[in-house]
């Protein structure tokens, strides 16, 4: 585990995209592409980073609509998995839907990502459906699935 006071998570900057696209294609064989993170950084979507000892581990990018808050993507560079880097940055998404009256968070994931799936379990996520075929394989050939998770969120939850 990390000590949680050189744990700094702040909103991205466009001057951070090529440092947030270094983790993403080291994360995903299918990554985002540059243009995808300038539009959500200046569009309307919440774009958080996280920093551990000034080293960037991680991003998360959240679109807000109405009551709802949407995870549209998140990742921990593979170097700074399982320290509770996720988590940590997980909460605080949580804690900003909540600021912002969300009473639902949503999320996809791959269906083989057991760890992420386990750590949205333990934060009271329920899985509420299936999304078949939702992600490309990472061999390029063929589809696979997402659950669909969700979260209701109250006032007391995380503030």
């Amino acid at each position: 585990m990390v000590e949680q006071s050189q744990i700094h998570i702040r909103t991205i900057d466009i001057q951070d995209i090529p440092r947030v696209m270094e983790v993403e294609r080291k994360c995903y064989p299918i990554p985002w592409s540059e243009s995808v993170f300038e539009g959500s950084v200046t569009g309307n979507n919440e774009c958080w980073l996280i920093e551990y000892q000034g080293l960037l581990c991680g991003h998360a990018v959240v679109l807000n609509v109405l009551d709802e808050a949407h995870l549209l993507n998140v990742c921990i560079a593979p170097e700074f998995s399982r320290k509770g880097l996720g988590r940590v940055l997980l909460q605080h998404l949580i804690s900003q839907a909540i600021e912002r009256n969300a009473t639902v968070f949503f999320l996809e994931v791959r269906a083989s990502n057991r760890s992420a799936i386990d750590l949205y379990f333990s934060e009271g996520f329920n899985e509420v459906g299936l999304r078949p075929n939702y992600y490309p394989s990472e061999e390029g050939s063929g589809r696979e699935d997402a659950l669909l998770m969700t979260l209701e969120l109250s006032l007391d939850q995380y503030i």
